[in-house]
């Protein structure tokens, strides 16, 4: 079985069908990376040999109950993803194939959770693209990202907005594309995963949603055009939002402005598996943040530390969301004519 998938603007082709993946029915362009799931030829045990250096990931880029080894063989030939639980992932120098293996109690659900996850966000890095360890919404025509470290309520925030009816463009992985001056968000997978304590704030019990694997208690809301949407195209960037610690404050959630070398610093801190990072590689991805701090608005997120303000919390960064974009539009006409106004001021 041939299977074609698309993921933060990665398309895929996978021996096997994919959990929790956009799939592509006729793909539009050549598959960037083939996948292999529960399949490892011999010849690569051969041939990687002995590894040469060993890495260790930084904890916030984990879930909190799992930790994986990151091995180079052979000068770097190939990497190896080694996840405590069982599952286990083999990658090539250019990120252009993707092999997937695990063991009992493991399920393919598990090692889909793992791919689209960290080891995309590897793939992402070996790949040359900058990827913000964020959610993102689309709001009147542009994406929203909501960016912070793990546990930080990104997903329960996405979550809320989501049933609210603004489609999902990505859960903790935002892929980021610059298209000449212009910057972009790619689609990740249409779901967005949950632990169950948010799934009780969001719907009142923790078993209202199915579990992501069977073997993990973290579950997920479908982006299935049910109760909530998936975004399946890239946008353009619109607002970052930066979440702060909760706060008891009587004024809390609450969002306020920062400079854009606070900005800079705080995406900076943010990047999705910035310890890969060689030094040409970071002052690439430094020299980045500082253009879209320079042209995107970012601003930093207070949320409350009661969960019961959640829906506070939505509508706050809905509103101000619309408020930045619909400014910055009118900057935009303000500064870029309309063709059709010039056109409708020519003499008859």
């Amino acid at each position: 079985m041939t299977c074609f998938y698309r993921t933060y603007g990665i398309s895929l082709v996978s021996n096997r069908p994919l959990p929790g993946a956009f799939a592509e029915s006729s793909p539009s362009e050549p598959s960037n990376v083939v996948l292999s799931l529960g399949d490892q030829p011999d010849w690569i045990v051969g041939s990687i040999g002995q590894p040469v250096c060993l890495e260790f990931p930084a904890p916030e880029d984990l879930e909190p109950d799992s930790t994986f080894t990151l091995t180079s063989f052979r000068a770097r030939d190939f990497f190896e993803l080694s996840y405590s639980e069982g599952a286990r992932f083999v990658i090539d120098r250019a990120a252009t194939r993707i092999w997937g293996t695990w063991s009992s109690p493991l399920t393919i659900e598990d090692a889909a959770t793992f791919l689209l996850g960290p080891v995309m966000g590897f793939v992402l890095r070996r790949r040359g693209t900058t990827a913000l360890h964020a959610s993102a919404i689309r709001i009147g025509g542009h994406a929203v990202v909501l960016c912070g470290e793990s546990e930080a309520g990104k997903s329960t925030t996405v979550a809320a907005l989501a049933l609210s009816g603004f489609p999902v463009l990505a859960e903790d992985v935002s892929a980021i594309q610059q298209d000449a001056a212009n910057f972009y968000i790619q689609p990740g997978y249409p779901r967005v995963c949950l632990w169950p304590d948010s799934v009780k704030i969001l719907f009142g019990s923790a078993d209202a949603l199915s579990p992501l694997t069977p073997t993990w208690e973290k579950r997920f809301l479908p982006l299935d055009n049910d109760r909530a949407k998936f975004e399946p195209r890239r946008q353009p960037l619109g607002a970052i939002y930066t979440f702060a610690p909760r706060a008891n404050e009587v004024r809390a959630p609450y969002i306020e402005p920062l400079s854009q070398r606070d900005a800079l610093l705080e995406l900076v801190q943010n990047t999705y598996m910035n310890w890969l990072l060689d030094r040409s590689q970071r002052a690439a991805e430094l020299d980045l943040l500082t253009k879209i701090v320079s042209s995107v608005p970012v601003r930093r997120i207070v949320p409350h530390a009661d969960p019961a303000r959640l829906s506070t919390l939505r509508d706050l960064i809905a509103s101000d969301a619309a408020a930045l974009l619909s400014s910055e539009s009118s900057a935009a006409e303000a500064v870029l004519p309309s063709p059709d106004r010039n056109a409708a001021a020519q003499p008859a």
